[in-house]
Order: structure tokens, then C-alpha cells, then sequence
């Protein structure tokens, strides 16, 4: 495991069991096995370790939404609506993502899926445009990034407040997606 794996990994554990507000950097480099120092050098601040954990869990969460997608490339309504069901359900059980949503003190790791968010979303928004114009390439591209940063934002929303059970919230999402792609569903 390599030392920024490792660094990140005591964060996740961290900000799990103690809150991101309450995690010390002290503590972190202490449960990585290395030393506050080689943390700043790796990672600036405490802010931009959030930045990082906040990345990487949204890469995992990303291959794990792909992941869900096999067997729903049809349309990209179907696509888009199992990948987002999975995502959903997913977020409501992840022990990061509950800290977060359920910490709102400052210094907290909510920004990091709100206010803060424009990596995160940033980063998600191209692999699914990536993944979009991998399976449908007559789609428009500009349409897809569209579509893209409409839907991470939207799923991200009901992440952070869901407004109905994850399968019915995905069926509308996937509606959406026909709406908003021009020739999106196969005949």
C-alpha cells in the first residue's frame, strides 16, 4: 500500500469514528505509521487531506456506479437510472457519507458534497461523460456534459436529502434523461 493510500485510509477511519471536526492531523499520521510532517508534504492542510479523501471516495463510488451499469446499456436512461439507484442506496449505507451528512458542525465534511463540492463533482461529472460517449458516441457532446453535471447534481442532492425511496427517485432520473438527450433512446 502505497504512503498516500495509507494516509487516507487513517483519515477515512478517522473521520468515521471521531468526525472530521474532532480528526487532528497528529492523529492521523500517527495511525498511517509516519509522521505529521510527511502528512503536510502529502497533502498541504487538513483541507486539502478532505479534498483528497472526498476524491478518492468518489473514484470508488464512480467504479462501483459503472460497475452497476452492466447489463442496462440499452439507453442511457437505463443506464443512468441503475447506476443512480445503486448510488443511492449505496450512499445511505456508507459509513463516510453518514458522517458527513450527520456532522454539520464547522469543520465538518458536509461542504465536501455541498458548498465545497466543485472537484467532486468536477471529477464524477467526466467519467460519466466519458462512460456516455463510450456507449452512445452519436450523442452530442455538449448535450452529454450538460446532462452529466445535471444528473451528479441531482443525485448528489438526493444523497444529501432523499426525497423518495432510491428506485423511484432513479426511474425519474432515467425520465429525465430521455427528456434532456436528444435521441437518447435506442428505437
Amino acid at each position: 500500500m502505497s504512503l498516500r493510500a495509507a494516509l487516507l485510509d487513517a483519515a477515512y477511519d478517522a473521520a468515521v469514528t471521531t468526525g472530521w471536526a474532532a480528526t487532528r492531523m497528529a492523529d492521523v499520521a500517527k495511525a498511517a505509521g509516519t509522521s505529521r510532517q510527511t502528512l503536510y508534504a502529502e497533502f498541504g492542510t487538513k483541507d486539502g487531506l478532505a479534498q483528497a479523501l472526498a476524491l478518492r471516495e468518489a473514484a470508488r463510488f464512480v467504479d462501483g456506479s459503472e460497475a452497476a451499469l452492466t447489463g442496462h446499456e440499452g439507453t442511457p436512461s437505463a443506464a443512468i437510472a441503475a447506476s443512480t439507484e445503486w448510488a443511492l442506496r449505496v450512499a445511505r449505507e456508507d459509513p463516510l457519507i453518514k458522517a458527513a451528512l450527520t456532522d454539520d458542525s464547522a469543520g465538518g465534511l458536509l461542504p465536501y458534497l455541498t458548498t465545497r463540492s466543485d472537484q467532486l463533482l468536477a471529477a464524477v461529472t467526466a467519467r460519466n461523460v466519458e462512460y456516455l460517449q463510450s456507449h452512445w458516441p452519436d450523442l452530442p457532446v455538449d448535450d452529454l456534459a450538460f446532462v452529466a453535471d445535471t444528473l451528479v447534481r441531482l443525485t448528489v442532492s438526493h444523497i444529501v436529502t432523499p426525497a423518495a425511496p432510491a428506485d423511484v427517485t432513479a426511474r425519474q432520473i432515467g425520465h429525465l434523461v430521455d427528456r434532456l438527450l436528444p435521441g437518447g433512446e435506442t428505437p
